[in-house]
C-alpha cells in the first residue's frame, strides 16, 4: 500500500509505504534491530505503555531535538517506555546517544528491512528513510495516539503524545 503525498520534504510531496495507523488500531508487529544487533519486535517492547518516536535520521536538527525532548520527558513518565526508530545504523545510534548523553530512550534501527516503516506507514519510498511520526501504544498493544507529521522538517505535537501516554499509564 502506498500513500502518495502523505508527507512532504520542503514542500515536495513524497510517498509513504504502508498503512496509516490510527488510534484504536492494534499495534502491528515488525522486525528491526536493537543496539546489540539482535532482532527487535513489538514483543520485545514488553507490556508497558510505549511511545514510538519515529525520525528520519538522528543527525538532523529536528530529529536531534525530538529525541532529546523525549529523553528529558522520560523522567516524568513512570511506567512508560520510549523508543526511537530510525534507519540509522545501530552504531550511529549508539555514537549519537553517547555524544549527547541520551540514556533513557531506547534506540531501534530499521535499516535492514524497513519492516517497522512498512508496518506503521512511515517508510518514505523515494528516500528509504522514515517520515516523522509518533505512536503511543497502550499496555494491551492498542494504539492510543498516532501522529504523522505532514512536513518532515516540522516537530510533532509533543504535548498531545505525552498526554496520551500519561492517560494510558494512569
Amino acid at each position: 500500500m502506498e500513500r502518495q503525498g502523505a508527507t512532504t520534504l520542503k514542500g515536495k510531496p513524497l510517498t509513504l509505504i504502508g498503512p496509516e495507523i490510527k488510534a484504536g488500531d492494534t499495534a502491528p508487529d515488525f522486525s528491526a534491530v536493537d543496539g546489540g544487533l539482535q532482532e527487535f519486535t513489538l514483543g520485545s517492547t514488553g507490556a508497558a505503555v510505549r511511545i514510538f518516536s519515529v525520525v528520519p535520521s538522528l543527525d538532523t536538527p529536528v530529529c536531534d531535538a525530538q529525541t532529546k525532548r523525549f529523553n528529558e520527558e522520560a523522567a516524568q513518565l513512570p511506567g512508560v517506555e520510549i523508543y526511537t526508530f530510525s534507519m540509522d545504523l545501530p552504531f550511529a545510534q549508539k555514537r549519537w546517544c553517547g555524544a549527547f548523553g541520551v540514556d533513557k530512550v531506547k534506540m531501534v534501527s530499521d535499516h535492514k528491512t524497513g519492516s517497522f516503516g512498512e508496518s506503521y506507514g512511515t517508510l518514505i519510498k523515494e528516500l528509504r528513510i522514515h517520515s516523522r511520526a509518533i505512536f503511543v501504544v497502550g499496555k494491551n498493544n492498542e494504539v492510543v495516539h498516532a501522529e504523522y507529521v505532514k512536513e518532515v522538517a516540522d516537530h510533532p505535537n509533543y504535548e498531545t503524545a505525552l498526554a496520551a501516554a500519561k492517560a494510558a499509564s494512569a
